[in-house]
């Protein structure tokens, strides 16, 4: 049974002494799978349950939305197997989410209507519950629409948004206390609104993923699309040559603590997830690009100026296979690369972080999303679908959430749950909890 660890002395102690201090005192390890906030507590040994936050669909089941508790103990009678779905009502686009540093709630955004569910995860670990709804999202960010994820700061969550209450491009970063309470609105920065931000390019003030880099107080942004992309079918905006130009071309670095755009870095091609390295000395991180199918480097120079290069390939671009989730290992050597298009999942050493190689690659199914990696590195899930109007169709619309194990050169399957088949829906992102909620 796997146990919760909130750090030796607490992490937001540890932030208020200072975000370098944080680093020093703790080391690296503060999360469970990889690619999680480092201000959250971890998980240690084996994960108990994959909550897998999954997009209902007309007719299959109750049709809604709902977060799926999936048992990953292995011995258990029910490991492989769906133990719980707690549906939130309706369909909203269920897209991202993440857990409250404490990881006492999971937060879980809709993308169509801007509704944000809070489940208790810390009560019944395995049977989550449903404990507020924040409707008014975007009169309280003051127009921001679209929350794409969760990701926890100290007491509180902040939210990255992919568009506006117009439709468009133009994103936010939105605050909450960790009860849900809206604090503040942190726009990206345009070319006509740049807020101080030095740009490279241009600053087309699109949003996506955030994430922090304490050690160094620099937060960092990628840019996708907004509603009015998105919600349309993917056929549709790939036929619209004036559709195609409302994607993202640009990163941002923030200046964390002051929340201040310090630069706008050109990444074309559509960057999405953003992993830092973990390593207490590596000062940068890596994003894939949709639209161009490379890998980027967004890292630190020996004078603290933060740059962006492409450093590799991603299958062959030629064919589109269109990059989606990464994954970095905790010993930051290892990337996985998933691709929607082909089904198939990339694995690259990044020991050398300028000059990636691919080492593995294994087609997962007809279509591929989400990775989520364990904190050892043995254990990798995967999970089929990207948006509701944006899935494959007919008998490639594969719906599934796959478990397999890493030994360093090959993955092996451990089971597979068909999501259509469980009557459950469109499985997208997933999170790992522990049946004990204790800390120390």
């Amino acid at each position: 049974m796997s146990r919760i660890h909130s750090g030796p002395s607490g992490v937001r102690a540890a932030w208020r002494a200072g975000a370098a201090a944080l680093l020093l005192a703790t080391g690296p390890a503060l999360a469970d799978e990889t690619c999680q906030s480092p201000y959250m507590a971890k998980i240690t040994g084996v994960e108990d349950f994959v909550y897998v936050w999954t997009l209902g669909v007309e007719g299959l089941g109750d049709g809604s939305d709902k977060l799926v508790t999936v048992d990953a103990r292995e011995g258990s009678p029910t490991f492989g197997k769906p133990i719980h779905a707690a549906s939130v009502g309706g369909r909203h686009e269920a897209h991202h989410g993440g857990f409250t540093d404490d990881r006492r709630q999971f937060w879980a955004a809709g993308l169509s209507d801007s509704k944000i569910f809070i489940f208790d995860v810390a009560s019944d670990p395995g049977t989550p519950r449903l404990v507020k709804v924040i409707e008014d999202f975007v009169e309280r960010s003051g127009g921001a629409a679209g929350p794409h994820g969760a990701y926890a700061l100290p007491g509180r969550m902040l939210i990255p948004s992919l568009s506006n209450r117009d439709g468009t491009g133009r994103a936010a970063l939105v605050e909450y206390s960790n009860g849900g309470d809206y604090i503040a609105t942190h726009w990206l920065p345009t070319d006509a609104a740049p807020n101080g931000a030095r740009i490279e390019a241009r600053a087309d003030g699109y949003g996506y993923d955030a994430r922090v880099l304490p050690r160094r107080n620099v937060m960092l942004t990628s840019s996708f699309t907004g509603l009015e992309n998105y919600m349309r079918p993917l056929a549709e905006v790939v036929a619209d040559a004036e559709a195609m130009k409302r994607f993202g071309q640009t990163m941002v670095v923030w200046d964390f603590h002051a929340r201040q755009p310090r630069s706008v870095l050109h990444v074309p091609g559509v960057p999405l997830e953003i992993r830092w390295a973990w390593g207490p000395h590596h000062s940068y991180a890596f994003t894939s690009t949709a639209l161009t199918a490379k890998i980027w480097l967004v890292h630190e120079d020996e004078r603290g100026t933060w740059k962006a290069e492409a450093v590799a390939d991603i299958g062959d671009p030629s064919k589109l296979p269109l990059p989606v989730d990464i994954s970095l290992s905790a010993d930051d050597r290892t990337l996985f690369v998933d691709t929607f298009m082909d089904g198939t999942t990339r694995v690259f050493d990044v020991s050398d972080p300028h000059r990636p190689r691919q080492i593995y690659e294994k087609k997962i199914g007809a279509q591929l999303n989400m990775v989520s990696q364990s904190w050892d590195g043995k254990r990798l899930y995967y999970t089929s679908s990207l948006l509701a109007n944006w899935d494959k169709t007919g008998a490639e619309n594969e719906q599934f959430l796959k478990a397999y194990t890493w030994d360093g050169a090959a993955l092996t399957p451990r089971f597979a749950i068909d999501f259509t088949a469980e009557r459950l829906g469109r499985p997208h992102m997933m999170a790992f909890g522990a049946a004990s909620p204790s800390t120390n």
